[in-house]
């Protein structure tokens, strides 16, 4: 019910006559958050502030309470994520949680709000998967997102970002390994800069890739740096400063290693993109 169109709806039905004031206050008195025990209040809410569900950070919270946090956040929201989980984790969180979805490279589990019945129906038919596939789900948000990382290193990262953009609807397009030091690779594959309506570029080392891209691209780059890199690339900082100062225009930068943030970014500029254009088809 934290989704503006059920929410929508439920008020229609009071409005109507098809539902008490009563059901439909039992219904929305967890709106804005809902304590897990003592140690996490979710914020039911965020979705319809900002158009994006709460994501659980993995680290420094055991298993039983992210078990916990996703159960209490499966039918409120559309996707239920957690980021930085560790394979040893997640085995952890399985046994809790038959039916969430591993994505090992970004290491992202996530659960869809259909999941639970499904994994009810693979129990009962005997065929419930140890190690289930991740799907991924159809877009629903008009627009491109492609991500770009320089090197293999930088996977995690990248596809920290790409599995995050697609749980929350979008389209995305991979190209990896397309650094500057083989920069062939990165023009004989020009589709990937053309078609993009908003552009992901990861890098580490001394981060130099953002620069040419945004020097081909005519849509939003959103540079995000990694930790990879030799003693004086100092955990990413170095390829932060240069993203920062980069010469060529259009380029925004997260922090480190935050290819979470960056498709949060990449996916609100979509969506104010979209508002924008709808509102001027009405206007016109």
């Amino acid at each position: 019910m934290t989704q503006p169109d059920q929410l929508k709806r439920l008020l229609h039905a009071v409005a109507a006559g098809e539902l008490t004031p009563e059901l439909a206050f039992d219904t929305l008195k967890h709106l804005d958050f809902e304590t897990v025990e003592d140690f996490a209040r979710i914020d039911h809410h965020r979705a319809i502030r900002t158009g994006f569900p709460e994501v659980i950070w993995g680290p420094g919270k055991t298993p039983d309470q992210i078990a916990q946090i996703m159960e209490v956040m499966r039918d409120r929201t559309a996707v239920v994520m957690a980021t930085r989980i560790e394979p040893d984790v997640y085995t952890q969180l399985k046994a809790k949680v038959p039916d969430v979805e591993y994505y090992a490279t970004a290491r992202i589990c996530a659960l869809k709000s259909n999941q639970k019945a499904e994994g009810r129906r693979q129990k009962a038919e005997g065929s419930e998967q140890s190690h289930p596939t991740p799907h991924s789900p159809l877009p629903t948000h008009p627009g491109t997102i492609n991500i770009l990382s320089a090197g293999t290193a930088d996977l995690p990262v990248a596809e920290e970002a790409a599995i995050t953009a697609t749980l929350c609807g979008f389209k995305v397009n991979r190209l990896w390994d397309v650094g500057v030091s083989g920069i062939h690779r990165l023009l004989e594959n020009r589709w990937a800069i053309v078609e993009a309506d908003v552009l992901i570029v990861v890098a580490g080392m001394e981060g130099a890739l953002p620069s040419v891209v945004a020097g081909l691209a005519d849509c939003p780059i959103v540079a995000v740096p990694t930790s990879v890199g030799y003693g004086a690339s100092f955990n990413g900082l170095a390829p932060l400063l240069t993203m920062l100062n980069s010469c060529a225009a259009g380029v925004g930068v997260v922090n480190i290693d935050n290819g979470f943030g960056a498709a949060i970014l990449a996916g609100q500029i979509l969506r104010t993109a979209n508002r924008l254009r709808d509102r001027l088809t009405v206007e016109g």
